[in-house]
């Protein structure tokens, strides 16, 4: 099976891209480093017949399934919606054009309720794909594992100004097999959630961070101002009904690394 992964050469995408490969599948990576630039649709090249044929048609020729984990690090409502607006049509596009039968995209668990402009973003891509006529499955997930130290790396010197909110941290690489797992079955037309195994306190975990690499910054919550501050406190971010339940715990992971 032949299975696209845009954003292949991120941070989830190389995990996708290891996955499909020991499945015994054909990974193509869309990515800018091999050419194509999904948030560009106008880009082409010339084929061998003197036509004019999309890069991103030319890659996607044979592709059963793509899978989209593209990503931007914004905090900016405009930024996302334009990132994920403008690969997403891309992608749609090129899929309808070319019969591919499967489209996949990663989001998060509670951006629909949790209303960040990052998350702004993400809520525009999976309102595009519910509307076209590609098949589809939507996989959210909760914040990965390196979520934390993200939010150590917010702020600098003695003190880390950490966010209050509840999270449910899942190991990338288990989301990146869902991701294979999802793509090589019938599309759904619906979203499925993958979580970790258990609902922790972000401000915690910082604090486990920072002890098991011996760093004597202080943690400060930060109580995030608004009803988005308040979904994130409150646990808006974790899921509410069925979802595939994560093996790795924050612990082992912290583990494994200190």
């Amino acid at each position: 099976m032949r299975i696209a992964v845009a954003g292949g050469t991120g941070t989830t995408g190389r995990r996708v891209v290891d996955h499909v490969r020991a499945a015994g599948h054909e990974a193509v990576v869309l990515s800018r480093s091999a050419g194509i630039d999904l948030t560009v649709p106008s880009a082409v090249i010339d084929d061998a017949l003197g036509g004019v044929a999309t890069v991103l048609d030319d890659a996607l020729g044979g592709v059963a399934a793509v899978i989209d984990a593209s990503n931007v690090t914004t905090l900016s409502r405009s930024t996302s919606e334009r990132f994920f607006g403008a690969v997403t049509r891309t992608l749609l596009g090129a899929e309808a054009r070319l019969g591919v039968g499967h489209h996949v995209a990663l989001s998060i668990v509670g951006s629909d309720r949790v209303d960040s402009g990052y998350y702004a973003g993400k809520r525009l891509q999976e309102k595009l794909i519910r509307e076209s006529d590609v098949p589809w499955t939507v996989v959210r997930a909760t914040q990965f594992h390196e979520f934390t130290d993200q939010t150590l790396t917010m702020t600098r010197g003695p003190i880390a100004v950490v966010p209050v909110m509840r999270s449910r941290p899942v190991a990338v690489d288990e989301v990146a097999a869902f991701l294979v797992e999802v793509a090589t079955a019938a599309p759904r037309r619906a979203v499925v959630e993958i979580a970790g195994p258990a609902p922790e306190s972000q401000v915690e975990l910082a604090r486990r961070v920072l002890r098991a690499r011996g760093s004597r910054r202080l943690v400060l919550p930060l109580r995030v101002p608004g009803a988005a501050g308040r979904g994130m406190a409150s646990g808006a971010l974790l899921p509410t009904g069925e979802f595939r339940r994560g093996e790795q715990d924050f612990a082992s992971w912290l583990a494994d690394r200190s």
